[in-house]
């Protein structure tokens, strides 16, 4: 309804709590979705080359900056999505101002694969931003890819425990610089340093240290990753802060995992220490836990922090969250913010009553900002209040069968819908559907029993 007051006259606004923050400027800000690499990357999620076509075109439909493709050379699906993509773009689906990004290791054949993909699809590599990572804590330098440099600088892998942390971090600076240098040698002009990958547990001085000599190399944009999700808001502001300082004016991306439920606040926190580039995945899926979600993301800072970022198409949220949730096979959760389902569904009375007047009294933004819509479910915590409310805007059914809808009427709705319920909950409906999900969870992906089940069929069928 509209408020003869004014809403924003009505309720203390989040923003007088959050509009003192150091953002940087809305148009500097820029979404990295990496759904199509990260969120792949979700056990049991494969999607096929025109799925990943449709998403990009989505996610660049939406106002999405920067779209990680992934690792080109990595299978022929993943060439063939490339290749969709990419004359997506050049038949105008989708945007020449969105940067495509491609992955790879700060190795020589890695770089070589992606090149090789790149020329079979008459693409130049300064068509596309190549994102290339190293390890940046003492333990992936050492015990990830210590053998790998071990190798490179002509040692023998006997020498791996002996062998001091200082040759391993100053190999590895060796040999992500050399690969920056390859790139730009072949014709690449936006180079995306990962300095590094485990870089939440990482010495921050070698962080900047790895990350001057990249940019020195020709690498036009920083990333930190907060690799295994223990980042918290102080930690995510050090980190952030003193990268910042380190290497000047330098974009800087943040990338954040959400093992303890944070990749979002450290997401923002990054926002405000020195970060001017979130990166995301659609509904969080990705490793473990997954990563910051782009609709908590897009959401928390446009209702909470007053940062609305220019050409972004909120109200696409809840549509882009439902193609991702069907093509991954990942059910979003009902509880999800900003585009779950129960975001905007209310079963209690009190609750209902106060969303028939206006949905902001128990909601701070209207559903359609974000695409959603309210609406009511009902059960042991109805009320008749609501149960009203739905019959009276479906009065022409009534009318239609001459019933008159009167306050018995609703009583009497308003007990059956409670006793159904209390039914459903006797006959254990809940633990029926739980296990049902969980049984269809896993037949997304091939577990343990079954990869040996089939290494067994196939050793049979050779003879072993």
């Amino acid at each position: 309804m509209d408020f003869p007051e004014g809403f924003d006259n009505l309720v203390i606004s989040p923003y007088e709590f959050t509009k003192d923050l150091s953002f940087p400027p809305v148009e500097k800000i820029k979404i990295l979705d990496t759904t199509l690499r990260d969120g792949e990357q979700c056990p049991g999620v494969a999607f096929t080359p025109e799925q990943k076509l449709s998403i990009a075109e989505s996610l660049d439909e939406i106002g999405v900056h920067i779209i990680d493709l992934g690792f080109p050379a990595a299978s022929e699906s993943e060439q063939k999505a490339f290749e969709l993509i990419l004359n997506a773009r050049r038949n105008g689906a989708i945007s020449k101002s969105t940067e495509l990004m491609l992955t790879a290791r700060a190795k020589k054949e890695d770089i070589d694969h992606v090149l090789k993909v790149l020329i079979e699809n008459a693409a130049h590599p300064s068509d596309v931003t190549f994102f290339v990572f190293t390890a940046g804590s003492d333990l992936h330098i050492k015990y990830k890819i210590g053998k790998t440099l071990l190798k490179r600088e002509g040692k023998s892998e006997s020498d791996w425990h002996e062998t001091s942390m200082e040759f391993y971090r100053d190999a590895n600076i060796k040999m992500l610089v050399e690969t920056i240098e390859i790139l730009k040698s072949r014709g690449a002009e936006k180079i995306e340093a990962g300095c590094a990958e485990d870089g939440s547990r990482s010495d921050v001085d070698y962080l900047v240290e790895l990350s001057k000599a990249a940019i020195d190399a020709g690498a036009t944009r920083i990333a930190f990753a907060d690799t295994v999700g223990v980042l918290t808001p102080q930690s995510t502001a050090f980190y952030f802060s003193k990268l910042r300082e380190g290497i000047g004016d330098v974009p800087l991306v943040a990338h954040c995992h959400n093992d303890y439920d944070l990749a979002t606040v450290n997401t923002i926190t990054a926002l405000t220490h020195g970060a001017n580039i979130a990166t995301c995945t659609v509904n969080g899926i990705g490793e473990r836990a997954g990563n910051a979600a782009l609709h908590s993301l897009m959401g928390a800072l446009h209702a909470l922090y007053g940062i609305t970022l220019p050409g972004f198409k909120y109200e696409k949220l809840n549509a882009l969250s439902r193609l991702v949730e069907n093509y991954s096979g990942i059910p979003l959760s009902v509880n999800q913010p900003v585009v779950g389902r129960n975001v905007f569904t209310h079963e209690s009375g009190i609750h209902a009553a106060g969303i028939t007047i206006d949905p902001r009294i128990y909601g701070h933004c209207k559903p359609e900002t974000f695409g959603g819509s309210s609406r009511f479910i009902f059960g042991k915590h109805s009320g008749r209040h609501a149960v009203k409310f739905v019959l009276e805007k479906n009065i022409d059914a009534f009318q239609k069968h001459d019933i008159s809808l009167d306050d018995d009427l609703v009583h009497r709705v308003v007990k059956m819908v409670k006793a159904i319920r209390e039914k459903n909950q006797e006959e254990k409906s809940s633990q029926t559907i739980i296990a049902r999900y969980y049984k269809v969870m896993d037949m997304l992906g091939i577990n343990e029993d079954r990869l040996v089940e089939l290494a067994l069929l196939i050793g049979q069928k050779r003879g072993y």
